[in-house]
């Protein structure tokens, strides 16, 4: 979705009033997007939708970009010329007048010489178009880091998203712990008035029940602090309460693996941007160089200095060239500056050619081993250990176990449902990551 800027657009062209007013009312249709979401039924999609439209990174790096397009607009303007007004000569001898004049003795006719000079700065070396140049390279830049943005927030987008799932699925879980240790609790409290279980076996439970509501507790604080999360990213932060998370985890056999030959990293946001500066750099080095040659300032005066000799005309012309003696200083200061800048950007747009290959390592390694661990929870260890619980719960209430095997069984099943959970998690999120590593311009 693209946003489009009122005040931008009314300062870059001139338009009716009625043109405007329609415009006014596109832009807060779809700032009032956002309002028609159900925010508690958020998909992902539509939480990429309402992201897009109000995520706080996204307008400052689109601001950049047209902090950048004015620095283009400054970089390819000429010096102006400069006007000079002056008086000189002026005779104090009022009583006297002007007895070289051969007119009148008007303040025209003074012995006062008044000046106006026009003088220009001619640039030389080709400074001009090595400064758009650089403009040039620093709009691309931010071109890219808007885009690099972009990548960096839709990831942060789903890593939070999926945080929600998971304290959501989390919260189910111990509620549905909670209620088991409840129902437990109270036909062991039966038991043991029918004399039919011990009283420890029925503190035991207790005890797992009361650890259970504070896991149930803390679960909740876990899934507020996860829409507190995506709240921000999305810019609602007035609404955090409201958000709930629809979508399931990932398909794993929809879900492109790390088995393709993604391993192009060079046009990559951060790599372009990085490129683009390291070329800025380089124009950026040549300008320096370029202040070796000399500006020339080039004036044209007309002057007007009646009194004096006779036969002397009162109105005179002249043209003035003036250009800097490079005597004490010669930039070495800012060349050499720039000359190290250049390297640094050099060695900036390396290291993070470097890192986008780490992250695709990183992003491949962490892929492959979710989904291990997706295919092992899913495949045996919920079945074996949903099968052991049950086996458990049955013996138990047969008299062929105690309360002890009971409860080891209940906790064994309780961590293997919620670290599958969070195995999906992990697989929703390092998925992200490795589309987000892939991810490059050319698409």
């Amino acid at each position: 979705m693209k946003i489009l800027l009122i005040g931008d657009f009314v300062v870059r062209k001139k338009i009716s009033f009625v043109k405007l007013m329609v415009l006014t009312t596109i832009f807060f249709n779809i700032n009032s997007f956002a309002d028609e979401i159900p925010l508690d039924h958020l998909s992902l999609q539509q939480s990429v939708s309402v992201f897009e439209a109000s995520n706080k990174e996204l307008l400052l790096a689109k601001r950049n970009i047209e902090g950048a397009e004015a620095d283009k607009l400054t970089a390819a303007q000429a010096p102006n010329p400069e006007v000079s007004l002056g008086l000189s000569n002026l005779n104090l001898n009022f009583s006297q007048g002007n007895k070289n004049s051969q007119r009148s003795n008007s303040l025209f006719d003074k012995t006062l010489q008044s000046t106006v000079q026009i003088s220009q700065l001619l640039e030389r070396g080709n400074k001009r178009d090595l400064r758009t140049s650089v403009a040039d390279d620093a709009y691309k830049a931010s071109q890219f880091d808007f885009k690099d943005t972009l990548r960096q927030q839709e990831l942060a987008l789903e890593n939070a998203y999926y945080d929600l799932v998971l304290a959501q699925e989390s919260e189910k879980i111990q509620s549905s712990n909670v209620d088991l240790y409840e129902k437990s609790l109270n036909a062991a409290s039966l038991r043991l008035k029918a004399g039919d279980i011990a009283a420890s076996d029925v503190a035991r439970i207790k005890v797992d029940f009361l650890r259970a509501q504070n896991d149930l507790r803390q679960s909740v604080a876990n899934r507020q602090k996860a829409q507190a999360t995506l709240a921000y990213i999305i810019g609602q932060e007035k609404n955090v309460q409201s958000i709930v998370a629809t979508d399931t985890w990932p398909q794993i056999e929809a879900s492109a693996t790390t088995q393709s030959n993604e391993n192009n990293t060079e046009d990559r946001a951060d790599v372009l941007a990085a490129k683009a500066r390291s070329q800025q750099a380089g124009e950026l080095r040549n300008l320096a160089q370029s202040l070796k040659a000399r500006d020339v300032t080039v004036a044209l005066a007309y002057q007007h200095f009646p009194g004096q000799e006779p036969a002397v005309g009162v109105n005179t012309i002249g043209a003035t060239v003036s250009f800097p003696l490079f005597t004490n200083y010669q930039y070495q200061g800012e060349i050499a500056r720039a000359e190290t800048n250049y390297y640094i950007a050099q060695d900036l747009k390396e290291q993070i050619q470097a890192q986008a290959i780490r992250d695709l390592s990183k992003a491949k390694a962490d892929l492959n081993a979710a989904l291990d661990k997706v295919n092992r929870f899913d495949g045996q260890m919920l079945d074996e250990g949903k099968k052991a619980a049950d086996a458990a719960e049955f013996a138990y209430t047969h008299g062929a176990v105690d309360v002890t095997y009971l409860l080891d069984s209940r906790r064994t099943l309780h961590a293997i449902e919620l670290d599958a959970a969070a195995s999906h998690a992990d697989f929703a999120k390092s998925l992200a990551a490795w589309h987000a590593t892939i991810k490059n311009e050319k698409e």
